[in-house]
């Protein structure tokens, strides 16, 4: 009897279900990500969650995710009897219910004053999208398909929602490398950026103090959500979920009459959605999948797109510098791509750099702001453009 119950509990223990030596290359890797997360802090409130459903995953006939329930088509009724946990959360990330309500919590604690005192600043932040038609091309040559090059691309924007809700409406199955690329980038904005904004800006350049900007009216900030939705969404339908989401969190902070809503969706919510979208991604990086030739393509891609990214605002940033007489400084271009507000920040710490007394956080916020739209917009004509291939 005793030899029987422990040959039994052999038979369905992982050490006996080991498969692949790939799964414990799997299982290193989420533990230097947990380490990268706790101890180095890389953007850890997502990394420590996508890490730790990573771990979960690759160990043996663990049974928390089912690879086989999510290949086309998807039969959910299938996926609610017999999906492991992560199965179940993995609905809100396919479904794209998790990358709405995070952009709404984004909406909520966003100020768009900035953007709104200078609309300049909203060249910039369509400027830094350049990288990810960039990496689009590059994608494609390298031979993915037009619809893996477009959730590759969207890299570039830095925003991990929008490349999470971008990947599983046209490549879902690419979503585990692709997520753990945005999110580590957006993790590595000061890193990456400051070597290619002095590489592109000379000293005189980056010393520009500008003038303060306007005054936003509370009138014009509750108006401008409804406006941008309303104009967005006649022109791309596609983004309805994403620029919908937003713009209501953005509402719920302006309009000065749902502060307890405004709250919820800055904290409880954002917490919330935050923990089940990082552990479900981490679900899908599934070691016959994720140790791929095409992971490590989509991690250079990914990088190139962000790097063209900080090049295409730094470029527009140095036209204005031209064009206005010296009176903007190229650095707040770098801060159009949609880590906010990490970017401005990497913006204002390169400016005070070159001159102390600089302060160019307020500026940089204004591309920075924009950019979050201009990636979502990005991802709407993206899936616009491919949704029907």
């Amino acid at each position: 009897m005793i030899i029987d119950t422990l040959q039994n509990l052999w038979r369905t223990s992982g050490f006996s279900n080991f498969e692949d030596p790939r799964q414990i290359i799997m299982v290193v890797l989420a533990c230097v990500l947990l380490y990268l997360g706790i101890v180095r802090k890389f953007e850890p409130l997502l990394l420590v969650g996508i890490a730790f459903g990573m771990l979960l995953t690759n160990l043996p006939i663990s049974g928390v995710f089912t690879p086989s329930l999510w290949e086309a088509p998807v039969n959910y009724g299938d996926v609610v009897r017999t999906g492991g946990l992560l199965d179940l959360l993995y609905i809100g990330v396919k479904s794209g219910l998790y990358p709405s309500l995070i952009f709404m919590g984004v909406g909520a604690m966003t100020d768009f004053g900035p953007m709104m005192s200078n609309p300049r600043s909203m060249l910039l932040g369509a400027a830094a999208q350049f990288g990810i038609y960039c990496a689009l091309i590059l994608a494609v040559a390298f031979g993915f398909s037009g619809t893996e090059a477009a959730s590759i691309s969207i890299i570039g924007g830095a925003d991990g929602p929008t490349a999470i809700w971008l990947t599983t409406q046209l490549a879902p199955h690419k979503l585990g490398p692709i997520a753990l690329a945005a999110y580590s980038y957006m993790a590595l904005v000061p890193l990456i950026q400051p070597p290619i904004m002095r590489a592109l800006t000379t000293k005189k350049e980056r010393e520009v103090k500008m003038e303060q900007s306007r005054i936003v009216t509370k009138r014009e900030k509750i108006l401008f959500p409804i406006v941008v939705t309303i104009v967005t969404v006649f022109i791309l339908p596609s983004v309805a979920p994403l620029i919908g989401a937003l713009m209501l969190g953005n509402l719920f902070r302006e309009c000065g009459v749902v502060d307890r809503l405004s709250d919820t969706a800055q904290n409880a919510l954002m917490n919330t959605v935050v923990i089940f979208l990082s552990v479900s991604i981490g679900a899908t990086t599934v070691y016959h999948t994720f140790l791929t030739r095409d992971t490590i393509l989509i991690v250079i891609l990914g990088l190139l797109a962000f790097a063209f990214s900080t090049v295409g605002g730094v470029l527009l940033g140095k036209l204005m510098y031209k064009m206005t007489g010296g009176k903007i400084n190229p650095l707040i271009g770098s801060a159009g791509v949609s880590a906010v507000p990490m970017a401005a920040r990497v913006s204002q710490k390169e400016g005070q750099r070159a001159n102390p007394s600089n302060f160019l956080l307020m500026h940089a916020m204004g591309p920075n702001v924009a950019g979050v739209i201009g990636s979502a917009v990005a991802a709407g004509f993206l899936l616009a453009v491919f949704g029907s291939i």
